[in-house]
């Protein structure tokens, strides 16, 4: 499991381009909030907009999650800790005062792109 990436997977890469084209600016792979040792991918500062990529499998995608048969306990335990976590983070995130938007690897690229941007844009206003 060492040699799956955690940073610059396709998706996000794939995302974080259709973003750049849309005119929006962003940093990668920070922190947003200090004491929160959670690294957010995409982070839009200003608006307070932090894009989370999730893979199907490690954070237990409600359409494409599967649980694997062998060694079940290990990743069945693995994968709710995950989904846990996410949720803390999300809290955490909106305690500061900033949104967490999800993105499931599975999501074609352009409407998440659209979807985010949207967001960013209602956030600036705001």
């Amino acid at each position: 499991m060492s040699k799956q990436k955690s940073r610059n997977t396709r998706i996000e890469m794939e995302l974080r381009k259709a973003l750049f084209a849309l005119g929006l600016r962003y940093r990668v792979h920070r922190r947003p909030v200090k004491g929160v040792r959670r690294e957010v991918d995409i982070v839009f500062g200003p608006a307070r907009v932090a894009v989370f990529v999730d893979g199907c499998f490690w954070h237990g995608c409600p359409k494409h999650a599967t649980w694997p048969k062998n060694n079940a306990d290990f990743w069945r335990t693995k994968i709710e800790t995950n989904r846990r976590r996410d949720l803390d983070t999300d809290a955490r995130l909106a305690e500061a005062g900033w949104l967490a938007v999800r993105v499931w690897e599975h999501e074609a690229v352009e409407a998440a792109a659209a979807r985010v941007h949207e967001i960013v844009l209602d956030r600036r206003a705001g």
